[in-house]
């Protein structure tokens, strides 16, 4: 079984490195989140990187982050671009922004031949976690796959996030991603506020989507087919994005896939607001103390 692939979704950042969350330095030794997954990818056996960026900062790009790769692996950057849109199909006078973390992954489409995981470039997932997504995806299995995070480890002491609750059936497969806004800790659990300002609650031990997904390339040619169709549906509209938890639930509904939810015993560390990123350095010193990470990444 070859290696598995990392795709790594990183067209958010921008070429001014320094004011942007997904570069600012974390570990003792100037490292960023993205540094602490790739790291943790390649020692679980991922063999090659594919980074989905915009065209404009490609150069800069290479220089400053991919080059750091590049003797430890496989690397290839692609590009997610507005107007790279199927045959028929044009860009909406207004609409400035790219069409969402569907397209970004089908823009990944010819670069990729093997069963490969998807991380978001701005978070932190841990080791074990890359290491589960690694060994399903050695297995041969057709199933996608989907980390699971627990909720009251994704939360933050400053304010709300957005997340995606899963539901499992009893085999342990997902049944689906409800993407939920404004989710605020609430003692051991959490609470959100629905339509009309009705208080819902959620329990600690909920399992959470963070885009920590694993595929097989038969994803992409799914991905084209609905692509296609959110196009016709709202290619008009100037903000609506084609993300890939709604085309996951459409193709568990349509049972056209199964998804395998892996659950992890690692916490989340994200920067969500600039207060939390005290506690995420503090959250990686203390795994480099517990002898998780050497004190410098890349000697």
């Amino acid at each position: 079984m070859s290696q598995p692939t990392l795709l790594v979704l990183a067209a958010g950042i921008g070429s001014r490195y320094g004011g942007l969350k997904q570069m600012d330095p974390v570990g003792p030794s100037g490292e960023t989140l993205m540094d602490y997954s790739i790291y943790d990818a390649l020692r679980s056996g991922f063999g090659k990187l594919v980074f989905v960026i915009r065209r404009d900062i490609e150069e800069p790009f290479r220089k400053s982050i991919a080059a750091r790769f590049e003797k430890r692996a496989s690397v290839t950057c692609v590009f997610q671009e507005l107007g790279n849109l199927p045959p028929g199909f044009s860009v909406p006078p207004g609409r400035e922004k790219p069409w969402g973390t569907g397209q970004a992954i089908l823009s990944a489409a010819d670069a990729i031949a093997e069963p490969f995981g998807v991380i978001n470039a701005d978070d932190f997932y841990g080791a074990r976690s890359f290491q589960i997504l690694a060994d399903h995806l050695r297995s041969g299995s057709p199933d996608f796959a989907m980390v699971a995070y627990v909720l009251r480890q994704t939360l933050s002491e400053h304010g709300s996030v957005a997340r995606g609750v899963c539901m499992t059936n009893r085999e342990g497969f997902l049944k689906g991603v409800t993407e939920i806004v404004g989710i605020e800790k609430d003692g051991d659990g959490a609470k959100y506020a629905g339509i009309g300002g009705t208080i819902y609650r959620l329990i600690g031990d909920a399992p959470v989507s963070l885009n920590l997904w694993g595929f097989t390339p038969a994803l992409f040619g799914h991905l084209r087919t609905q692509f296609d169709q959110f196009l016709r549906e709202h290619g008009q509209d100037e903000r609506i994005e084609f993300y890939i938890p709604a085309a996951v639930n459409e193709l568990i509904r349509a049972g056209r896939v199964r998804v395998k939810v892996l659950r992890t015993p690692d916490s989340w560390f994200g920067v969500t607001y600039r207060e939390d990123r005290p506690r995420v350095m503090e959250g990686i010193r203390r795994l480099i103390t517990r002898g998780d990470y050497p004190e410098k990444l890349w000697p």
